[in-house]
């Protein structure tokens, strides 16, 4: 297997993990980064072992890098794999991958014009444990599906929860490609939020979804990044599917070591593990082997026509139709 060199753009929390997955696979090498602060695209590159470039087109025109990794923040997605494209670079995109679906039809446009492949980060459904979930269910084992479940609760410091989009975006995001995966389309979608004091930060960190499936099912989406849940089983982040024959779930409780990852206080072992799980697909399988994504940009638009679903239904009062 060819090595597949890879750079990134931007240099953010997140990239840690890529760096982490990336150089951990022998299958592909970190070959350097732009960062919008050079200083800190500095302190990056010594730290994953790396080069740094000045721009993203020095980056782009490096013969050595045959994917980008698009790690900033969203509003930028779509212009950065639209040269990614142009460049004839494969292209792994952070969620969520754009900010309206206007945005990923446009790169969608780029990616067959040129030929590239294009993944979304749907990093939730690298998972065996929900791997296990789709074969359960596409295999009848938990007979008809009657609802899906997937609950969020992690607090997020005031200062990181200040420079994230609220959690419909953030988190809600997971929650639909993961029911797009598992339970299917959405037939109609209505949403709630609240702010628990919005002094700090206006955006909304709590919202949950009710939402019926095309099949008749119900799901039930929530997200919060005002608490932790420190009960009995935990809904930290959970998955839950309840079928006539059946049910089954996956929880981050599984896997835990008390230090700290990024926006969490504590490791949950299986989201790092997510990214990796993620990256080697792209790689290993996507680019290597020509595998399909799990989730490709189709999906990541109707994971967009679900989220502004759900912004309509929460700033309107109404239960949407899903198109």
């Amino acid at each position: 297997m060819k090595q597949i060199g890879v750079g990134f753009i931007g240099a953010g929390d997140i990239a840690n993990l890529h760096a982490q997955a990336i150089n951990e696979l022998s299958s592909a090498k970190l070959v350097g980064l732009w960062n919008r602060t050079f200083e800190k695209g500095e302190r990056k590159a010594e730290e994953y072992n790396c080069k740094v470039y000045r721009t993203v087109e020095d980056l782009l025109d490096d013969p050595a890098i045959d994917a980008v990794f698009i790690l900033t923040n969203m509003e930028t997605h779509c212009a950065y794999t639209i040269k990614a494209a142009a460049a004839g670079k494969d292209i792994l995109v952070e969620k969520p991958a754009a900010s309206s679906i206007e945005e990923l039809r446009l790169m969608q446009e780029a990616v067959k014009k040129t030929g590239v492949k294009c993944m979304p980060v749907h990093n939730y459904i690298y998972e065996p444990g929900v791997l296990r979930l789709k074969e359960m269910i596409a295999s009848g084992a938990l007979g008809d599906i009657a609802s899906f479940y997937m609950m969020y609760n992690i607090h997020h410091a005031d200062e990181i929860r200040a420079r994230y989009p609220g959690v419909i975006r953030q988190i809600l995001t997971h929650h639909s490609y993961t029911m797009l995966y598992l339970a299917g389309r959405p037939k109609t979608i209505s949403c709630l939020t609240h702010t628990v004091d919005p002094t700090l930060a206006p955006q909304e960190n709590v919202a949950m979804a009710i939402v019926q499936m095309e099949n008749g099912s119900l799901s039930h989406l929530s997200a919060s990044f005002a608490n932790d849940d420190q009960a009995g089983e935990p809904w930290t982040c959970m998955i839950k599917v309840l079928g006539t024959k059946g049910s089954a779930r996956y929880s981050y409780r599984d896997w835990v070591i008390h230090e700290r990852n990024g926006a969490h206080s504590q490791t949950f072992y299986s989201y790092p593990e997510s990214i990796k799980n993620t990256a080697k697909h792209f790689i290993e399988g996507v680019l290597a082997l020509g595998k399909e994504p799990l989730s490709s940009l189709e999906d990541a638009i109707n994971c967009q026509k679900i989220i502004e679903a759900c912004e309509y239904s929460v700033e309107n009062g109404v239960h949407v139709s899903f198109k």
